[in-house]
């Protein structure tokens, strides 16, 4: 049988898989949704998606088996703050753009109630000081906004078949600066 530690290790990870599954897999649609929500959409594609996803299960994964140290708790309370943080930008994005943002049911749903179990739960064994669950909320909550300024930045220009870098025009050289 499963001992409360079991349930706060591994919350997160199944967490998470709820809500990759309602992103992609059913109802799935978030990338070609997500194109739809930002008009440039270029830093959201199929290999940022793999390995933003990917990762973020890898290091649950790593996070419930440290759990017995020090770094293992609160490295669990982090990802929960960033999984609610995520949640919240998926109720943001579905009333902007008036529509169903896939993965909005778990981010609304499963992601507070992770949120509430794991900090209670950690807190309530004493495996987490308060100054270290509320660094670790701190840092976790701000996702959304390390997400916003990398999808701001202008993708790499890379050259074209003939030379030129996106956006430029390739011409006839006249002697001039």
């Amino acid at each position: 049988m499963l001992t409360r530690v079991d349930y706060l290790t591994w919350a997160p990870l199944i967490a998470a898989i709820l809500h990759i599954g309602e992103e992609f897999v059913w109802p799935g649609g978030f990338p070609r949704w997500y194109r739809t929500y930002r008009a440039d959409a270029r830093t959201v594609n199929r290999r940022f998606l793999v390995i933003i996803n990917v990762g973020l299960v890898i290091t649950l994964i790593e996070a419930a088996v440290a759990v017995r140290t020090p770094i293992g708790p609160p490295a669990l309370l982090l990802f929960s703050a960033i999984l609610f943080s995520n949640g919240c930008w998926h109720q943001w994005a579905a009333f902007t753009s008036r529509s169903y943002s896939p993965g909005m049911i778990s981010g609304g749903l499963v992601y507070p109630a992770l949120l509430l179990f794991e900090y209670i739960g950690w807190g309530q064994l004493g495996r987490v000081s308060p100054w270290m669950a509320a660094l670790a909320f701190l840092v976790g909550i701000q996702y959304p906004l390390w997400s916003a300024l990398f999808h701001r930045q202008p993708a790499p220009s890379r050259p074209g078949p003939s030379g030129e870098k996106r956006g430029e025009k390739q011409g006839r050289k006249t002697g001039t600066a």
